[in-house]
């Protein structure tokens, strides 16, 4: 059975916020099947790297210091992806973060900083890399929302709230971007694997369960990458404006629970 419609050859990827975790398994994965990749970071010195290693197993990418809040920063890095690889077919918009804080305790800053991330970064990408797709064949952007963008996130509200608004606008774009040949897409990661859970909740992958337990409560970035490169290829040529939720058996309570039951 051929799978040739699984595949990435031949395109040009940005993925933000790649210098870790989800975001660089995904720029990694995308640039293994063929694809060139311009990835950025706030920092030049953390994306460096996750490029050199792109181009020492044969890849193609491009590393830019960019802070997806700051709308000239990402005008420039989409600018110089089109330069250096003649145009843009895909945009994955993984930047994020989040701090853990009641509603009460947030700050009117604190606020506006993740809504500010994950939200407004989002939208500067996709205006900036859009205009290019949608002047040229079309293309196709995958957005990284969350689980908690679909139900409550106790003491997550600015997260989730920002999440959540992504999952709409992945709705809103798929609708107005279908005639120009844009597909839009979401995916809703549960708990993951990264250097931010290992630091917060002390969860190493040494102590991880194999990728082939089905009875697992958290991921592997793989996870998801595997998921984005789905959407990004051609088997998923009828799919646009859907949120597929990347998590392992669904339990009452709040899918980040801690207690994993990890050795």
């Amino acid at each position: 059975m051929p799978t040739d419609q699984f595949s990435v050859e031949g395109r040009n990827a940005i993925v933000t916020g790649a210098s870790q975790g989800i975001g660089r398994t995904i720029a990694e994965r995308l640039a293994a099947d063929g694809a060139s990749v311009a990835i950025c970071s706030r920092a030049q010195e953390r994306v460096d790297p996750v490029a050199e290693g792109i181009r020492d197993d044969g890849g193609r990418a491009l590393a830019v210091e960019c802070d997806v809040r700051d709308r000239e920063a990402v005008d420039a890095f989409v600018e110089a992806t089109v330069e250096e690889f003649g145009g843009v077919d895909l945009l994955v918009n993984n930047a994020g973060g989040e701090f853990v804080a009641a509603f009460e305790d947030i700050s009117e800053n604190g606020w506006k900083s993740i809504v500010d991330l994950n939200l407004h970064g989002t939208f500067h990408c996709t205006q900036a890399a859009g205009a290019h797709m949608r002047a040229g064949q079309g293309g196709c952007i995958v957005n990284v929302s969350s689980v908690n963008g679909q139900h409550a996130a106790p003491n997550e509200s600015h997260y989730s709230a920002a999440k959540a608004a992504i999952i709409r606008l992945t709705e809103t774009l798929a609708v107005e971007w279908a005639d120009d040949g844009v597909r839009v897409n979401c995916v809703a990661p549960g708990l993951i694997q990264t250097p931010g859970v290992a630091d917060t909740l002390g969860i190493r992958e040494e102590s991880m369960p194999a990728r082939e337990t089905v009875d697992r409560r958290i991921g592997y970035t793989e996870d998801v990458a595997d998921v984005v490169q789905f959407l990004a290829s051609d088997a998923a040529a009828f799919m646009t404006g859907e949120t597929v939720t990347v998590k392992g058996v669904p339990r009452p309570g709040n899918s980040f629970d801690v207690d994993l039951g990890l050795e």
